[in-house]
């Protein structure tokens, strides 16, 4: 099977995030009925299933269930490895040997994501797709994407509700308050806090009219540089990784139109870190204090999936 595309957890765009902290009925998983499964990755151990809740709980609702293996925890591993219920032979070749260890259920713990009810985009979200590299001038994204970003109704109600503390406040890893140079810091929901192999945390800019790369000039300098600096400062103090250990960087595209930056570990191959959508904080830094409209006047390039309406503009205006 061929390697699927990196995953994808994060909340996505267009859901309608409340942030009123309820706690939320559990999903009833029993009476979930599997309808297709959406896509597999083997590199990232995880599956996408389009469900259907049959029972009285949703009457035919559709849901998206992402199962996923949780990392491997250090302190757990003596006992993954005393307390195996069963161990299996696949493989035998002189020296070599292939095992399948079967664990106890509660070291084989699987991270369950829901989102219930799913509205068609969502599952179309996580369909496997053709992708293609898209080359975008400054004219195309007047032109192109621009108009169709301003024509969505995305909903980033959840990025408001954590800067107004109204969710999430006590995730917060570090605040400067500053309305127009502040951000708020919080780790994102692909790490679970349980180790700092896989560290990834988001850091939120309270500015809301600057969208993504596009819109930065030098006049978002010190906002850029505070992220920079306070964001690597908040993780050693917190986490005691140092900045030189540490992969600091926007997305374009992004997932969601409110500017954003993310920390992840050096040394994790978090999904979004290829050279067609990541660009590291210094290097946005040292472009604009050489130009200050310089990503208002380079191309840009970025990957979209065939199925995505954004591509089928570019085809339409003879850009693909």
């Amino acid at each position: 099977m061929a390697e699927a595309p990196p995953v994808k957890r994060k909340r996505e765009e267009e859901e309608d995030a409340d942030g009123a902290g309820d706690a939320a009925a559990p999903f009833p998983l029993a009476e979930l009925r599997l309808r297709r499964v959406l896509r597999e990755s083997a590199r990232d151990k995880a599956v996408f299933l389009h469900g259907e809740v049959t029972g009285p709980s949703g009457d035919g609702t559709d849901a998206l269930v992402i199962l996923e293996k949780t990392p491997f925890q250090e302190e757990k591993l003596l006992d993954l490895l005393k307390k195996h219920t069963k161990l299996e032979l696949r493989m035998h070749n002189d020296i070599y040997k292939t095992y399948h260890l079967y664990p106890p259920p509660e070291l084989s713990e699987i991270k369950t994501t829901v989102v219930y009810p799913a509205t068609e985009k969502h599952l179309q979200k996580y369909l496997r797709q053709e992708v293609h590299l898209i080359h975008e001038t400054w004219e195309d994204y007047k032109n192109i994407t621009l108009p169709y970003i301003q024509s969505q109704s995305f909903s980033i109600q959840w990025v408001y509700n954590i800067l107004e503390k109204k969710a999430e406040a006590d995730r917060i890893i570090h605040e400067n308050p500053d309305p127009c140079d502040g951000f708020v810091l919080v780790p994102d929901f692909k790490w679970n806090q349980n180790q700092l192999d896989d560290l990834y945390l988001i850091a939120l800019v309270h500015r809301r009219e600057v969208k993504s790369l596009r819109d930065l000039t030098a006049e978002h300098l010190p906002l850029l540089r505070n992220i920079l600096q306070e964001g690597k400062e908040a993780i050693m103090k917190r986490f005691s990784v140092p900045g030189s250990q540490l992969r600091i960087y926007l997305h374009y595209h992004p997932s969601y139109y409110h500017l954003h930056v993310h920390f992840t570990a050096l040394g994790y191959d978090a999904p979004g870190i290829s050279v067609e959508r990541a660009h590291l904080l210094t290097d946005v830094i040292d472009n604009l204090v050489l130009d200050s409209t310089y990503y208002q006047k380079r191309a840009l390039t970025f990957t979209l999936q065939a199925d995505k309406a954004l591509f089928k503009l570019f085809q339409e205006a003879g850009r693909v």
